[in-house]
């Protein structure tokens, strides 16, 4: 009688799957600390734990880790503090409103030196 013997790519697999987790997790504390600064031994700590219960749900733990860190930081309830990208995002202060000249209706006198003010919604030269 012959058995069969597991296959070389059967062990290899779950070693995939492991390096695949570490660089997954490694990526995610990098994005996290972007967003809370500060922080970091929490998000590790949310890290192993979800990582932890990843593994316990499924045999594709690298699948659905993200969606386990990010809910666990969101009933954490932490506030995110400034992002370092701050550049990227309009200032809190910032009104789109009275900023908003519709792209048509933009003049300006190149010949005077005066730099162009809004009438009525329109900006003028």
């Amino acid at each position: 009688m012959r058995t069969e013997q597991p296959t070389q790519s059967a062990a290899v697999f779950p070693q995939m799957i492991s390096v695949a987790l570490s660089h997954l997790k490694q990526r995610l504390q990098q994005d996290y600390e972007q967003g809370y600064p500060g922080l970091r031994e929490i998000i590790h700590l949310v890290l192993d734990q979800e990582e932890a219960r990843a593994w316990e749900l499924t045999s594709f733990p690298h699948l659905v880790l993200p969606d386990l860190v990010e809910a666990h930081l969101a009933r954490l309830n932490l506030d995110a503090e400034k992002r370092q990208h701050s550049t990227f995002f309009a200032a809190p202060d910032f009104n789109f409103f009275e900023a908003y000249v519709p792209a048509g209706f933009v003049t300006r006198n190149f010949n005077s030196a005066e730099a162009p003010v809004a009438h009525g919604g329109f900006i003028a030269g």
